[in-house]
């Protein structure tokens, strides 16, 4: 039953999952997608990482030096295997809002603490929130039980109307019932098989929000505008 739910939200969404050797790969653990701040070697350091076309992206920073993601592994436990060309890699573990564990150069080994910073809450007063152009193309990605779907996300806005479709190389899904109003975008992918609930809010220029699969299959997920 869980495998057939799974594939069907595959479908609703459009979405396929690649993973091709010594490319970054989708999240495959909820919250990995995000800024973080810490420290290596009792320096502060950030990081900042993000999906671009189902793959994830990002750089580490120290004070003197920047690091770009160049492979990247996160399984259903939170293990974390992020590589940073020859320059070093971090292995540990994320439980969404951390990532703990080792940064490994050549042969030394430090230890590294990156903890998430939080999102600003949206403002509670309607008035308070800020023109926002949803309109365009988002590169999305949903998290159902840790499993990751890559979908594009097309949407058009007319006052507080909202149409569009989700898409990939596996099909389309039509919206309904799509609305932006006081901030909050919500919004039906219509299926033969049933239909996904989707609601999101603007969080530092992403979508973030939640889905509800006919009541089966509930998850998080993220959009980046492509254009």
């Amino acid at each position: 039953m869980k495998y057939t739910i799974l594939l069907t939200l595959t479908l609703l969404l459009g979405a396929s999952v690649a993973f091709a050797q010594g490319t970054p790969a989708a999240p495959q653990s909820p919250g990995i997608v995000g800024s973080y701040e810490g420290t290596l070697k009792n320096q502060p350091v950030t990081f900042d990482v993000k999906t671009v076309e189902g793959k994830l992206r990002g750089q580490l920073k120290t004070a003197d030096k920047s690091y770009e993601l160049t492979e990247a592994a996160v399984n259903g436990e939170g293990l974390v295997s992020l590589t940073f060309g020859k320059d070093g890699k971090l292995e540990g573990k994320t439980d969404g809002n951390k990532i703990n564990g080792n940064w490994i150069a050549g042969t030394e080994k430090s230890p590294i603490e990156l903890k998430k910073i939080q999102a600003a809450a949206v403002p509670a007063n309607p008035a308070s929130v800020a023109p926002f152009n949803l309109s365009g193309q988002w590169e999305a990605v949903a998290d159902a039980n840790g499993q990751p779907f890559p979908f594009l996300l097309t949407l058009k806005v007319e006052g507080e109307s909202v149409t569009g479709s989700s898409s990939s190389q596996l099909g389309e899904a039509a919206i309904k019932d799509g609305s932006w109003k006081d901030g909050k975008l919500a919004f039906t992918l219509a299926g033969s098989n049933g239909d996904i609930v989707m609601a999101a809010t603007v969080v530092e220029g992403k979508l973030t929000g939640e889905f509800d699969y006919s009541g089966q299959l509930q998850g998080k997920w993220v959009a980046v505008r492509k254009n």
